[in-house]
């Protein structure tokens, strides 16, 4: 679902997404050695592997937890930027787009909680899960059908590439500035 306006902005060139609620359930399975388990979704598992690379986005996953079971994750979808256990997600992203030289109009962003309300602001496009928090979905240019951990990363992709997010020229949606309340 879009959201917000439809003003053509400048072409994502990465897509910054969490874990915990956005990639997974948010469910956490623990046993009394740690971590046992983490479910992710195909879908967008092919949205990361194969579509991302075919429109030149690199994948960024900043993530507040530490968990091998991501690590093999990332490592399966082709994912060279892993950010595990940030405290400070804005300050491993300005890092991130200062080494990479880029603006933060070319980073879109997915993530599902407050504690992704840090970097989201900062980033040119913004999307969540259907079952992110208020505030995330408050600030949101798209709003997925479908909650994290069910394909909801990559229903944004395709929305983004629907949209010419990843092809110069055409323009990508952005929050409308001259449009009612706008001011």
């Amino acid at each position: 679902m879009n959201k917000r306006g439809d003003r053509p902005m400048r072409t994502i060139k990465v897509l910054v997404m969490d874990v915990d609620g956005t990639l997974t359930d948010g469910k956490l399975y623990i046993g009394e050695n740690g971590e046992v388990m983490k479910a992710f979704h195909v879908k967008d598992g092919y949205g990361i592997r194969d579509l991302l690379p075919a429109y030149r986005v690199q994948p960024v996953v900043i993530t507040g937890r530490t968990s091998e079971i991501v690590r093999k994750r990332c490592d399966e979808l082709g994912i060279h930027y892993l950010y595990q256990g940030v405290k400070d997600k804005a300050a491993c992203l300005a890092k991130f787009v200062e080494e990479m030289r880029l603006s933060y109009e070319e980073v879109a962003c997915i993530g599902d909680d407050d504690n992704d309300l840090q970097i989201m602001g900062r980033c040119g496009l913004i999307g969540c899960p259907n079952d992110a928090s208020e505030r995330i979905k408050g600030i949101a240019h798209f709003i997925s059908s479908r909650n994290g951990g069910d394909g909801a990363v990559r229903e944004f992709i395709e929305w983004m590439a629907a949209n010419g997010c990843f092809d110069e020229g055409h323009g990508c949606l952005q929050e409308q500035m001259d449009g009612p309340g706008a001011g």
